[in-house]
């Protein structure tokens, strides 16, 4: 057989490691296979089911990394722990957003993505069999951290009676004994929801009372509508002490092909994660952190764009779909809706009507757990032309529902 054929009977068996197993098949692949079955038969499918901005990068980060990029002293390796001057514009970025103090050099780390540091983040504490705290829904690749690292779930139900807020008096005694991590995520994918620094300190009372770290996910912290502000995990008293957050430029500034993104807070956790790091990784590329740098310098007014970008068409379609019947609730912050299921069939048969009957791709809730049962999410990721276009769609299709109360 020459090198490079197909692999033959012969070929030796592949005995995938248990770690593998558990993984699953990523929930967003099925989707994109369920696209691309519509698009053979010649549908032209709007696809609202990921959460990648399509507004570009901001000209400053291209000019810089085009400016940077040829010069060949920043072609090589960079250190896991990011370069001085990013780490000190993300500590100056925290002083001007948040009024929150941290050590460039012991207390923020860069990362190839906040999706990679927050996978890794488990191995820095779970052992096998340890529990981990877990929103339900949630963005699964938290999940697929603790798998790896062989830690148990416990489900933290995000219900709309309680705002989308896990309810903490719920947790069993013996769970929080045990557990090493909890995860969390505001304002919330994929419910949108928001949470108040009165929760935030809730949390860091539970988290000292238990000796659980806490990872709180943020890239949607400054994606907030109608004069909305919502703060940072790190400005609840003695967050530091008990966790981390992550942050990322893909959402803030659409520049999600990037990767780049970091971690700051609690330094020893840091340190753990860049333990871990060193030892798998290297840093992002440097033209990228230099760009990111300059970006973090002269975020303010980019974000506010951003902003006004999607909140424009949030109204469009959420106004589309109270028109037509549908229980839809305006999200106060991120660039989703998430919206229940108007009729009474399951998340998955929905969505897939949705797909066939009207070529409109959305995220069905039970992709971020079993709590998302009942709903589905869109993501606000096109142009407003495009989220009137859906609108007439839906009611061209028959999703047209009786007036609520």
């Amino acid at each position: 057989m020459k090198n490079g054929s197909a692999a033959s009977e012969s070929a030796l068996p592949l005995k995938r490691a248990k770690r593998i197993t558990a993984l699953g098949e990523y929930f967003f692949d099925e989707l994109v296979r369920l696209k691309k079955n519509v698009q053979k038969r010649g549908g032209q499918v709007i696809d609202l089911s990921v959460g990648d901005p399509d507004l570009g990068a901001p000209l400053e980060a291209v000019r810089e990394l085009q400016k940077r990029a040829e010069n060949p002293d920043n072609h090589h390796y960079a250190s896991y722990k990011g370069l001085p001057a990013y780490r000190q514009a993300v500590a100056n970025w925290y002083r001007d957003f948040f009024a929150v103090d941290l050590d460039p050099e012991t207390e923020v780390l860069a990362l190839i993505g906040s999706k990679g540091g927050m996978t890794h983040l488990p191995l820095t504490l779970v052992n096998p069999g340890d529990s981990v705290l877990l929103p339900d829904p949630a963005y699964s690749a938290y999940a697929a951290g603790i798998a790896v690292a062989e830690g148990v779930v416990h489900p933290m139900p995000l219900l709309e009676k309680n705002g989308y807020l896990p309810d903490l008096t719920e947790i069993p005694s013996d769970v929080a004994r045990s557990a090493k991590l909890m995860f969390l995520n505001y304002p919330n994918n994929p419910t949108t929801a928001c949470a108040s620094l009165k929760f935030f300190e809730d949390v860091v009372d539970f988290a000292r009372q238990h000796e659980v770290f806490i990872a709180h996910d943020a890239p949607y912290n400054l994606l907030c509508f109608d004069g909305e502000k919502h703060p940072s995990f790190l400005e609840a008293r003695g967050a530091k002490d008990v966790g981390v957050e992550f942050h990322s430029f893909s959402k803030l500034f659409n520049m999600t092909g990037w990767r780049i993104s970091f971690v700051s807070g609690n330094r020893d956790l840091i340190d753990a994660l860049g333990t871990l790091r060193g030892n798998f990784d290297m840093g992002p590329f440097i033209p990228i952190q230099q760009a990111a740098a300059k970006v973090l310098g002269h975020a303010r007014s980019f974000i506010d764009q951003t902003v006004q970008v999607f909140q424009r068409r949030r109204d469009v379609l959420v106004e589309g779909l109270e028109r037509l019947g549908w229980p839809v609730k305006r999200p106060r912050a991120t660039f989703y809706c998430w919206v229940p299921v108007p009729e009474a069939c399951s998340t998955r048969d929905f969505t897939c009507r949705l797909l066939n009957e009207a070529h409109i791709l959305v995220a069905p809730g039970t992709g971020f757990g079993p709590s998302g049962e009942g709903y589905i999410r869109f993501a606000l990721t096109v142009s407003e032309e495009k989220l009137q276009e859906v609108v007439q769609r839906l009611q061209d299709a028959g999703f047209v529902y009786p007036k609520q109360g």
